[in-house]
């Protein structure tokens, strides 16, 4: 009995983390706009919202509640796996060069089963970027998201991020 009762209470702590992931650190947006106020609306910003923690934390568990299983990045830049290990990939970059990278959500709108971000990075480049050591300098660029979520997770992403800004701030690009 007390082996039965040891389990079930690693199972409820299981589950309470899970949900204090998925409910925790989610980035909330300065602006948002539906076409309606309802629970697949609700399902649609949770499962952008999760993403949005992904890439504010580097946390990978968000982007496996966040992501369908079949996830198809739709502008997959060269070199990045399809897939959800594309952005998992991206994400272990990306933070090698900015570590304390965050994201704000700035605009979000929802209609149907899509939603669009307008999005917010910061950080500072103390990391490696290629043969490039960091110096501390600021990062701060936007990026464009638009997902089609299915179920509840990011089924399709297609996005658009200012690199030029991004790479002129890393000092890849001469300004």
């Amino acid at each position: 009995m007390i082996r039965l009762s040891s389990l079930i209470c690693s199972g409820l702590l299981a589950l309470s983390s899970a949900t204090a992931l998925a409910a925790d650190a989610l980035p909330q947006p300065a602006r948002v706009f539906s076409e309606r106020n309802n629970g697949a609306a609700a399902a649609v910003k949770l499962a952008a919202m999760r993403y949005a923690a992904f890439w504010n934390t580097g946390d990978p568990r968000y982007a496996e509640l966040a992501l369908d299983p079949a996830f198809m990045d739709r502008t997959l830049p060269e070199g990045r796996t399809q897939g959800v290990a594309g952005p998992l990939q991206a994400s272990r970059t990306f933070r090698a060069a900015v570590p304390d990278l965050k994201v704000e959500v700035s605009d979000m709108v929802l209609a149907d089963d899509r939603v669009a971000l307008r999005l917010h990075f910061t950080g500072h480049f103390s990391g490696r970027f290629g043969d490039r050591q960091g110096d501390g300098r600021a990062i701060d660029f936007q990026a464009f998201d638009l997902y089609r979520v299915k179920n509840g997770r990011i089924a399709e992403n297609w996005h658009l991020e200012d690199n030029l800004t991004l790479l002129k701030q890393l000092g890849a690009v001469k300004p």
